[in-house]
């Protein structure tokens, strides 16, 4: 099976998301092998994947983290909504 780079881009960005069947895989990676723009594209969601993670994760942390009441309190006094 002889892939252009438009069907190795979007099984690509499917393979994020779903396994996809091992006759397809075995067809991109041949295509990698010898495409440089689409082994960089590879590449390039791989960082985006990790960055996407890494955002994920310290928003949970943020978010677990509190204000203290007394310093809600005084956000919303100054700004008129107590």
């Amino acid at each position: 099976m002889m892939l252009s780079c438009k069907d190795v881009s979007l099984l690509l960005s499917r393979a994020c998301d779903e396994r996809l069947p091992w006759r397809v895989r075995l067809a991109v990676r041949l295509h990698l092998l010898y495409c440089r723009g689409c082994a960089r594209f590879r590449k390039q969601l791989e960082f985006l994947r990790v960055a996407a993670q890494r955002f994920s994760d310290r928003q949970d942390s943020v978010s677990r983290q509190r204000l203290p009441e007394a310093a809600r309190q005084r956000i919303l006094t100054a700004l008129g909504q107590k």
